[in-house]
C-alpha cells in the first residue's frame, strides 16, 4: 500500500511500517479509530476508516491539525507563509530560525509550528521542562526550496482532503482519558514513547507511565493494536517480559534514521502487542493479499 507522509515530522514515525500494522486491523473493522498518542498523525490518515478519535497530550500538534481540519490552515496558506519565512531564513540564517522559534514559544502559531518542525535538528519535536519547544537549528538556511514547501503544500492539501471526506474528532487530553472512552466496537492504536530509548514527549515518559498504559490496555473493552521495541543489539525492552507477555507479539526489524544522537539511529526490532488473535497463518495470508493488489496495481 502506498503510504502518504504527513506534513509534521517526529522521531519514532511509523510511515514505513504503516503497512504492517493495515495488515494487522481486522478486514471487518468499521467502529471508531482511536489512538491515544496520535503524534504526526500518519497511521490515522493512512489507515483509519470514517471515524477516528485522535488525541495527544501535545497541544501544539492538536491544534495544527485542528486548524487544518476547520480549514484556518489552507495549502495556499502553508505555501505564502513558508515562501516568506524560507526567503527570511536564507537572508538571515540561523538567526531567524530562532526568532521564529522565540515567537512561537509566546504565542503558540500552528504554521510557526510547522516551520519550527521542518527547520529544526533532525525533524525532532521536543520541549523543555517549562513547555517551550527547544529544539535547535538544523544549520540548513536554504531548507525552504520551491520544491520542498511544494511538498510540504501538497501533504498538507492530503489532509485537508481526508479530513473533508473523515471528520476526524482532534482532542488534546491525557491517554487514560482516551483508552477509557473505547467500546468493544472500537480499535484503539497505541503509539507511546518508547521506554528507556530516551524518546522525547510533551510531558515525559517513564515506568510508571508505561505501568499505567498496561493496565488501561488491559483493562479496555476494545481491541488494541500497541507499537514498542523489543530489543536492538545491545539490550532489550525489560518491560515486554514484566508487562507485555500475556499479550500477542509480532516482530520485525526497523531502522529509525531520525534522531538527535548517532547512537540512536540503529537497526532496532518492533514489537506490535495486540489483545486479539493473529495467528503467523493468518498473519501471512494478509500479507500476500495485500502484495497482490500492490502488484495489481502497478500493472493496471
Amino acid at each position: 500500500m502506498k503510504t502518504n507522509s504527513p506534513p509534521i515530522k517526529s522521531q519514532g514515525i511509523k510511515t514505513k511500517l504503516v503497512p504492517w500494522i493495515a495488515s494487522l486491523v481486522p478486514s471487518n473493522f468499521e467502529g471508531l479509530w482511536i489512538e491515544p498518542f496520535m503524534g504526526t498523525g500518519v497511521v490515522a490518515f493512512n489507515i483509519a476508516p470514517k471515524n477516528a478519535l485522535l488525541c495527544d497530550t501535545n497541544p501544539h500538534l492538536i491544534n495544527f491539525y485542528s486548524a487544518i481540519a476547520s480549514g484556518e490552515i489552507t495549502p495556499g496558506m502553508v505555501r505564502h507563509y513558508l515562501t516568506i519565512e524560507g526567503d527570511k531564513l536564507l537572508e538571515k540564517g540561523e538567526t531567524h530560525y530562532y526568532e521564529i522559534r522565540n515567537r512561537f514559544n509566546k504565542e503558540h502559531q500552528p504554521l510557526d509550528f510547522l516551520f519550527l518542525n521542518r527547520a529544526g535538528f533532525n525533524g525532532m519535536i521536543r520541549f523543555n521542562k517549562k513547555g517551550g519547544f527547544n529544539v535547535p537549528f538544523c544549520r540548513k538556511p536554504q531548507r525552504f526550496a520551491p520544491a520542498y514547501i511544494t511538498k510540504i503544500v501538497n501533504q498538507v492539501e492530503y489532509i485537508a482532503k481526508s479530513l473533508k471526506l473523515k471528520p476526524f474528532t482532534f482532542k488534546c487530553q491525557p491517554f487514560e482519558n482516551t483508552i477509557q472512552t473505547g467500546s468493544r466496537y472500537d480499535m484503539i492504536y497505541c503509539d507511546p514513547p518508547y521506554i528507556d530509548r530516551h524518546a522525547d514527549y510533551y510531558n515525559g515518559w517513564n515506568g510508571n507511565c508505561e505501568q499505567t498504559l498496561y493496565e488501561e490496555l488491559a483493562a479496555t473493552k476494545s481491541q488494541f493494536i500497541l507499537s514498542t521495541w523489543h530489543h536492538n543489539d545491545y539490550r532489550e525492552n525489560k518491560y515486554i517480559k514484566s508487562l507485555w507477555k500475556k499479550f500477542n507479539i509480532l516482530t520485525r526489524e526497523h531502522f529509525y534514521h531520525v534522531g538527535g544522537s548517532e547512537q540512536n539511529r540503529n537497526p532496532m526490532i518492533e514489537a506490535i502487542i495486540t489483545n486479539y488473535d493473529i495467528s503467523l497463518d493468518e498473519y501471512q495470508e494478509s500479507k500476500k493479499r495485500k502484495q497482490l493488489m500492490l502488484l495489481e496495481a502497478k500493472q493496471a
